[in-house]
């Protein structure tokens, strides 16, 4: 049976990835009990947390609106792991994201869903993102990318004055509050475990769009993000991750002729992020004082020194990936480039 005519028991199910955020997590299924949509299931992937979440869920699926389960793990096995967990453990035609440290509007759901069937080759739907905070700030509205790999959300740090508030293509949606049709994930599989966490949903949405799916972004799926709230904005391990899920991106997906001027790309945002780091703004911000620039520093190289060893296996996959591939390198590079982010936004705008 082809799998658009399957019939579904529910429609949606909703995947929350967890480690130690009991409180978040809390706040967040309270959120989706007050969803509007009335076919959706939650199922909770916790990775060994120590601080009583798995003890919270099995609590709250005693009296929970819709059917919540739990699947816990006994370690952390990463963001990229759960949420495969969670999506091949769900039997629904669509499949949304949600961060644990994220609370969404009650309309969410059926925003997502509303712009997700648009057309049979819309694969995703983003979510309009709002620091958690401070909601008249713009988290994310999907992404953009920089030619060296490095991405980030349109609009971030931006006041929302309702310049997004149009429902229009995007090249993929962020993975803290995105919806992904089933079809689309049995063509192309899920998430690449080796990413662990940052950048994972960069790879799926690339490899999405490179597949022929097309993402669009719906201004009402509206929800509230704690930035940073995993690792902390200010982490060393955080940009590490970041610096070497760059790496591996560009080398599994990227067309070569943006692969070989990488070097390039990368040098002139080092040196506009250096100097962002002198007037304490972008990324560098988060890592005050020099010893924190300094720590920044490390971080990056230790991500690029852990990235190395890992690029023979990204080669691999590339190779293997070109029979699912349907555009062409220059669909490819046209695509990437009209969704450039500039240099001076990217460097004075922070992850």
């Amino acid at each position: 049976m082809n799998l658009s005519e399957k019939k579904f028991n529910v429609v949606v199910g909703v995947v929350i990835a967890n480690w130690n955020r009991k409180e978040l997590l809390r706040a967040c299924l309270d959120s989706l009990a007050h969803q509007h949509h009335g076919s959706f299931e939650v199922v909770v992937v916790d990775n060994g947390s120590s601080d009583g979440s798995a003890a919270l869920v099995e609590e709250m699926a005693k009296t929970y609106p819709v059917r919540l389960r739990l699947i816990a793990n006994s370690a952390n096995a990463g963001f990229c792991a759960a949420n495969n967990q969670g999506i091949f453990a769900i039997d629904t035609e669509m499949v949304a994201l949600l961060n644990n440290d994220a609370e969404a509007e009650p309309g969410w759901l059926e925003a997502l869903e509303r712009a997700i069937r648009q057309s049979e080759d819309v694969g995703m739907a983003a979510s309009k993102i709002l620091v958690w905070e401070d909601p008249t700030r713009i988290d994310k509205c999907g992404h953009l990318m920089y030619p060296d790999g490095q991405n980030r959300g349109r609009g971030s740090g931006q006041t929302d004055r309702g310049q997004f508030n149009r429902p229009e293509e995007v090249l993929w949606p962020d993975g803290c509050a995105a919806m992904y049709r089933r079809a689309m994930l049995e063509d192309i599989g899920g998430f690449d475990e080796d990413f662990f966490a940052y950048a994972d949903d960069a790879e799926l949405g690339l490899r999405a769009r490179w597949a022929g799916w097309r993402c669009l972004y719906a201004p009402d799926a509206v929800v509230r993000h704690h930035r940073g709230a995993t690792l902390g904005l200010g982490s060393a391990r955080r940009l590490t991750l970041i610096e070497r899920n760059r790496v591996l991106l560009a080398v599994k997906l990227f067309p070569w002729s943006l692969l070989w001027a990488n070097g390039a790309f990368l040098l002139a945002r080092i040196g506009a992020g250096m100097w962002a780091a002198v007037r304490n703004r972008g990324e560098m911000r988060h890592y005050p004082g020099m010893g924190g620039k300094f720590t920044a520093a490390l971080a990056l190289l230790r991500g690029t020194a852990q990235a190395v060893p890992r690029i023979p296996g990204m080669l691999r996959k590339r190779r293997a990936w070109r029979e699912k591939q349907r555009l062409t390198g220059r669909q490819i590079r046209k695509l990437l480039l009209s969704n450039r982010i500039g240099l001076r936004e990217l460097s004075e705008s922070a992850n």
